[in-house]
């Protein structure tokens, strides 16, 4: 794959991120620092201002989409466009009206889109299953919690399963593996949460991800840009033992950020909700080195779960059956 049809994948994914125009400054934040992180491994393609072109319209769609040729690459960019659509719940009519426009820049049909929207939708609803939605505002005050019947070695092992899992699902061979790992992290945090006496909703668990730095459609372009930079994208199906080498960086990340998220929640809920911003943010920052080289350590049995692992059992395990 040549530079400008990397450019054109992550253009397209940019264009999906912004499509609804609905992102607050915080999730705009979070998708410049990861353009500047992306960009530091790929500095030909001049990520930053590809992010400056996408945010002031100066970039078109079908422009993009005829930079790629092969029919696997425009599958790929529909893929990647629905998968940042959906990151943040149901796709928006705006979004909805940009993967039409996609699709028909890309000239694919629907016996090509249908089945890759319903692959990349099933595996969105995830996060609406991975924790009950509640009508109290649980998210803007904190309350006392009802039982508090935390297990720390056990909510310890659980962590440390998720991180695992997680960083298992970067080495599966289907791109849109990716997308379990959001909803995954949600059920962790709702366990948690619960393991203390607090019932979360969905907006609760999404704003504390945010707060972390762990924004949604960010995360989902980190971890597509990450494999498209690293030259997986394509190349996995030829073999587990292959890609492992290089999917190294992306197994980190998802295991690091798991592990790190899980404990800053336990800490954060075992307190009784008194951890302020900074405080949490900085807790967060100050895990993440560690839990990647504590990744190291547990390399074989993210291999040995990668090996055995389908998406199906991912649904059910976010289904909590």
């Amino acid at each position: 794959m040549t530079l400008a049809q990397q450019r054109a994948l992550l253009t397209i994914a940019l264009l999906a991120a912004f499509a609804d125009q609905h992102h607050d400054d915080r999730e705009r934040e979070h998708i410049r620092r990861l353009i500047d992180t992306l960009g530091g491994q790929a500095k030909d393609l001049d990520l930053a201002g590809l992010y400056g072109q996408v945010l002031l319209k100066q970039v078109h769609l079908g422009a993009a989409a005829a930079t790629l040729t092969d029919l696997s690459q425009r599958q790929l960019a529909y893929e990647m466009a629905v998968c940042v659509c959906d990151a943040d719940g149901q796709a928006t009519e705006p979004e909805q009206a940009f993967l039409q426009e996609l699709a028909r820049e890309l000239q694919l049909d629907s016996s090509v889109t249908a089945p890759l929207s319903q692959q990349v939708q099933a595996l969105a609803d995830l996060s609406d299953a991975a924790a009950p939605s509640v009508t109290q505002a649980v998210a803007t005050a904190p309350t006392a919690p009802t039982v508090a019947t935390s297990d720390e070695a056990g909510l310890d092992r659980s962590i440390l399963n998720h991180a695992i899992l997680n960083g298992a699902l970067e080495l599966l061979p289907q791109s849109w593996a990716s997308m379990g790992i959001v909803p995954l992290q949600i059920k962790m945090v709702y366990s948690i949460g619960k393991a203390h006496g607090y019932e979360l909703d969905q907006g609760h668990i999404r704003d504390f991800l945010a707060t972390l730095g762990v924004g949604l459609t960010s995360q989902y372009l980190e971890q597509f840009g990450r494999k498209l930079l690293g030259g997986l994208l394509g190349k996995v199906a030829g073999g587990m033992g292959k890609s492992v080498g290089k999917a190294t960086a992306g197994v980190a990340f998802s295991f690091a950020t798991t592990y790190a998220l899980g404990h800053v929640a336990k800490r954060y809920y075992a307190s009784g909700r008194q951890m302020n911003t900074a405080l949490l943010q900085e807790t967060f920052q100050g895990l993440i080195q560690p839990a990647k080289n504590m990744q190291v350590r547990y390399l074989p049995q993210i291999r040995e779960k990668a090996s055995s692992i389908d998406m199906g059992q991912i649904m059910s395990m976010v289904r909590g059956r």
